[in-house]
């Protein structure tokens, strides 16, 4: 009865959605001719692929990546923080927990900003990776408030990430950069995915112990911010 109460609500907004995409469609959005080609078709050799633009590729794992492991934890947040040796609360006080990691990633995103603009983009993506999957390890490991409140945490190191991948990963594309920005912006469906691949893992080993494929993800999402964001085309 639950599960059915909710049906005509998601219902209306695919249908909402559906429609929107399609007056989307109908419009005739400019070129920009800075950006993008007009006569993109003319396009020979490696200015027609945007696939081969590592950079660009792998930025798109870091999107399905992050975006998949911020989901992750949000979603699993409640069933975590009611487990008795996390924090044993109920299904309502939890919820209120909630707030905290999603506002800790807003409040951080508004503080961001500044912060990178005294510090490259790739470093700070590694660095708030290596902090985000070190808090999801500390709360893996331990109980009690230390693993509740690390988990929290994790949502203000999750604040610059997305903004700073998709910046890195459409750097230098030129007139390719709007075809760069479609596939970064659909590999945000690591949101839906991630998730389900750690429920599948929690009922195999337990959902504390599940927390390691977002430590995962934020370890692809630190070798990225580091080493994988620099700007460069394959030649094959």
């Amino acid at each position: 009865m639950e599960a059915s109460s909710v049906k005509l609500p998601y219902i209306c907004i695919a249908v909402l959605l559906a429609l929107l995409g399609f007056g989307i469609a109908k419009f005739n959005l400019p070129v920009l001719a800075e950006l993008e080609d007009p006569t993109d078709h003319k396009r020979t050799g490696h200015e027609k692929s945007v696939w081969r633009y590592r950079h660009l590729v792998l930025g798109a794992l870091g999107i399905f990546a992050y975006v998949g492991a911020e989901v992750s934890i949000g979603s699993f947040m409640v069933n975590y923080v009611m487990l008795p040796s996390i924090a044993g609360l109920t299904a309502q006080s939890a919820a209120r927990y909630v707030s905290l990691y999603w506002g800790g990633a807003m409040l951080g995103r508004f503080a961001g900003t500044a912060f990178l603009r005294r510090v490259p983009t790739g470093p700070a993506v590694g660095v708030a990776a290596i902090l985000a999957g070190s808090l999801v390890t500390i709360s893996i490991l331990g109980t009690g408030p230390i693993s509740m409140w690390s988990i929290l945490m994790v949502g203000l190191c999750n604040s610059i990430m997305f903004p700073s991948i998709f910046s890195l990963g459409i750097a230098k594309l030129g007139r390719l950069t709007g075809e760069g920005s479609g596939i970064m912006i659909a590999a945000i469906v690591g949101g839906a995915i991630i998730p389900m691949l750690q429920g599948v893992l929690a009922d195999r080993i337990g959902l504390q112990f599940a927390f390691v494929l977002p430590v995962v993800c934020y370890l692809y999402i630190m070798s990225y911010g580091f080493v994988g964001s620099r700007p460069r085309m394959t030649t094959a």
